[in-house]
């Protein structure tokens, strides 16, 4: 046996080892996120100064006096981080989930407004599962980048800010902004103020301090008039009060909804209520706030510090409960699975932890609901991008921005070899920008196998509806898509688009249209578009589904009846519109295109790199309605052919996608021969066209005496 000492001496170095291994796992994960920017120029650039040109970024407003001052608005960052898809959607009277982001303080590969080259970054798909979105960091005004406020309004889920004080500097702030009730009135604006010129729709308010009760009423004034101020800007807007400080000033987490913080919620339109809640404190919670119930959105700690059910895989054992209690859910911090790297990757593992969620909590998003709906698959990041068929870069990339609408897919856990394996897919061939739908496995020769895709509420009206997708197959293997609708008088129709007849399971549906599938001019080999018109008056679209199957058993290749042949397909894009709607895109004339900051910087031998904003317009003052831009760059060079001058045109080279009408080109390398510069502005619809390159606007540069 050990003597004492040494017992105690043992079990002092087992401490400090374990200590160590902790502190080395910590380092390892920070050392995780710093890489994925290490590569990116701010790390050695000199301190951040906002209003010098650079590739732009989102960043949050760290002091009362820069946001008394309005200087974000001089910065050059500003007009780069307005959001431009708009939200159409109105927070429903039901139980809702608010998910509030929590990665590493935030701003990460989010924060390169025009896109990042990290292909593994963070990203969240499962929108249709969520009401309320907010974006949170330490940091006193956390300002979303506009990559989330732009999918999650694609997706119908409204966008919140995060103004937070905390801590002896927290005190500080509290101080000045409660001063006074002006003061109070001021600051409220001046947030209120961002979040319309920025495109979200509201604040989560986090006093995570100590107050004087003798502050509390002018506490009350700020939360009262950025509520109303919100409201009045930014119809549908929310404010939510986070449950930290109590009415009489005291930081004390309650955990529940009580008449220590319900004068809070009643001056604005709900509460977050802490983690450590007991089992009855949601049924309790729904009691205090009467007809007000689902503004009580119950916290949900992912980590698991100390948060009822544990968080983590057994978040939905929460959900459950918050379900039975009659109110609203918070989920905080969802990147959980991608900071601690759940096996086996993150992709699996966040489709299956979301697929808990929608066990318990259920869908509360449903799209198609609007024409023209146009979706490419697009999560917001891959390893290359594709227009129209062709692959037009094959760099890593990442931008939020880009995501299309995100399919239902269910998620099956541990598939057979037997069945037919769905997954969005991001090194197979896209049809538009970086991901598909690929579908892989086996299929009996006249056998069909059928995935969910989408849940729609779309009413359809007098005008045929044009469907539109592309596929690429091998052998044997087709695609065709199931339509479900159903009418006022709840009679259900469902109709298989598919690229021939099919009579081995046309019963199963009540009506099969056949395709009209051609190759467009111009894509790579092997993607074929299906057409297909529906004239369904008053019916309503509910539901979309693929349908793999294969064609006709005489086609087949000799051999057993049903038996199990390799199947792989990839769905590269659905449209969905008014058979009348063209895709009009205004001439080359009509757009004035101008350029500012140009800066050249020489290399070596004559070859030089140019930086420049591009900003454009229509000419007539009309506001575009155009979601998305495709930049590129073409070098023209000076050369002889047969004795006389004549002119090399290289390819255009694909630069980003702009979400507003401006983009920055930072560092464009200029080889020493190159003549001139043409940068094309490519428009594209809401519906997924995109204007021919030579039809674009453009903006040449002179190189020559440069």
């Amino acid at each position: 046996m050990l003597s004492l000492p040494l017992k105690f001496d043992c079990l002092r170095r087992r401490n400090i080892v374990k200590l160590l291994k902790l502190v080395r796992n910590k380092l390892q994960n920070l050392l995780c996120f710093v890489k994925m920017s290490v590569s990116e120029p701010e790390l050695q650039s000199p301190p951040f100064d906002p209003t010098k040109p650079t590739l732009p970024i989102s960043y949050p407003i760290k002091t009362l006096k820069d946001l008394e001052s309005r200087s974000y608005f001089n910065s050059f960052h500003y007009p780069f981080n307005k959001a431009s898809v708009p939200l159409k959607s109105v927070l429903p009277n039901r139980r809702r989930l608010l998910v509030c982001h929590d990665l590493a303080g935030g701003y990460l590969d989010d924060k390169w407004v025009q896109g990042g080259t990290n292909p593994e970054a963070y990203g969240i798909w499962h929108w249709y599962l969520m009401d309320v979105f907010v974006y949170f960091s330490h940091t006193l005004v956390t300002l979303p980048p506009p990559c989330w406020t732009n999918t999650a309004h694609r997706h119908g889920v409204k966008v919140l800010g995060t103004f937070i004080t905390e801590w002896d500097e927290g005190k500080v702030v509290c101080n000045e902004l409660l001063s006074t009730k002006e003061s109070a009135h001021m600051y409220a604006e001046r947030l209120a103020e961002l979040a319309v010129a920025l495109g979200f729709d509201g604040w989560l308010i986090n006093m995570e301090v100590k107050l004087d009760p003798g502050q509390i009423p002018n506490m009350k004034e700020f939360v009262n008039h950025l509520t109303q101020t919100m409201h009045s800007s930014v119809p549908g807007s929310l404010v939510i009060w986070y449950d930290s400080v109590t009415i009489h000033g005291d930081l004390l987490w309650q955990n529940q909804l009580n008449d220590k913080n319900k004068p809070f919620f009643d001056i604005c339109d709900g509460i977050f209520v802490n983690y450590t809640w007991k089992e009855n404190y949601p049924r309790d919670s729904a009691a205090v706030a009467g007809d007000r119930n689902f503004d009580v959105y119950m916290g949900i700690d992912v980590f698991g510090r100390n948060t009822f059910g544990g968080g983590q895989w057994n978040t939905n054992d929460a959900l459950d409960v918050i379900k039975k209690g009659e109110t609203s859910a918070a989920i905080f911090a969802p990147a959980w699975n991608y900071e601690t790297h759940q096996l086996p990757n993150f992709q699996t593992s966040q489709n299956r932890w979301w697929g808990l969620v929608e066990k318990s909590w259920g869908i509360v998003q449903n799209y198609p609901k609007d024409l023209p709906f146009y979706t490419n698959f697009d999560q917001g990041h891959g390893h290359h991008f594709s227009v129209d068929g062709a692959e037009i870069s094959n760099d890593p990339w990442n931008n939020l921005s880009c995501q299309g609408f995100q399919p239902l897919l269910e998620f099956v856990d541990n598939p057979t070899l037997d069945s037919i394996q769905t997954l969005v897919d991001f090194n197979e061939a896209s049809y538009s920008g970086g991901g598909n739908i690929t579908f892989k496995g086996t299929l009996e020769d006249n056998a069909f196998f059928t995935r969910r895709l989408f849940h729609g509420e779309l009413l359809l009206g007098d005008l045929p509806v044009n469907f539109t997708y592309s596929v690429k197959s091998e052998g044997d293997s087709q695609l065709g898509l199931s339509l479900q609708f159903s009418s006022t008088m709840n009679k259900s129709t469902s109709i298989l688009l598919a690229s021939q007849e099919i009579y081995q399971f046309s019963s199963k549906f009540s009506q099969v249209i056949t395709t009209r599938p051609h190759e467009k001019p111009g894509n790579s080999p092997g993607w074929v578009i299906q057409e297909a018109s529906i004239a369904m008056n008053g019916y309503k679209l509910t539901e979309i589904h693929a349908v793999c199957y294969r064609s006709k058993p005489e086609f087949n290749k000799p051999g057993p009846a049903h038996n199990p042949v390799k199947y792989f397909a990839v769905l590269g894009h659905i449209t969905i519109k008014n058979s009348e709607k063209k895709s009009g895109f205004p001439p080359s004339s009509s757009w004035l295109v101008e350029a500012q900051f140009i800066k050249w910087t020489f290399v070596s031998r004559g070859s030089k790199t140019l930086s420049v904003k591009l900003i454009w317009k229509l000419k007539d003052g009309t506001d575009t309605v155009f979601p998305n831009y495709n930049i590129y760059a073409k070098k023209l060079a000076k050369q002889v052919v047969s004795d006389r001058d004549g002119s090399l045109e290289d390819v255009p080279k694909y630069l980003g996608m702009a979400h507003v009408e401006t983009f920055y080109v930072s560092d464009l390398s200029v080889p020493c021969e190159t003549s001139s510069l043409k940068f094309v502005v490519q428009v594209c619809a809401a519906d997924g066209t995109c204007q021919k390159l030579d039809d674009c606007p453009t903006f040449s540069i002179d190189v020559k005496g440069q």
